[in-house]
């Protein structure tokens, strides 16, 4: 059964993980692709808020970095949804180049058959 509390809230409040961490998904505003898949902690979000543009939480790096500084190919944000819990965030974007730092339009470049793995 739906939490109601939760699922009908109009306020912002993100459901952080242990690491103060929610998933962010891009999606290409016009073609609906899915572009990458990564985290925010509550400074990348806020960022991303603020600026309009992408900003997430190198877990590597332990850093927050904005997609494009370095590149250019920055993620203009046309819309961001929430889900129903508040523990991912759906960012609709115009990207400004490729959004994989391979230089792939989408980190889902390849196609998994048989255990192996095929440009697509």
């Amino acid at each position: 059964m739906a939490d109601n509390m939760l699922e009908n809230r109009t306020r912002l409040t993100p459901k952080w993980d242990e690491r103060g961490l929610i998933q962010a998904i891009a999606t290409d505003a016009a073609s609906g692709d899915l572009l990458m898949v990564a985290h925010m902690n509550a400074e990348a979000l806020d960022r991303t808020l603020a600026s309009g543009e992408a900003h997430f939480w190198s877990r590597s790096r332990q850093a927050i970095w904005k997609k494009g500084e370095t590149s250019g190919h920055v993620l203009r944000i046309v819309e961001i949804r929430i889900d129903c819990d508040q523990d991912a965030v759906w960012m609709k974007v115009d990207p400004a180049g490729p959004a994989c730092h391979t230089g792939e339009r989408s980190c889902f470049y390849r196609v998994v058959e048989g255990g192996q793995l095929r440009r697509d």
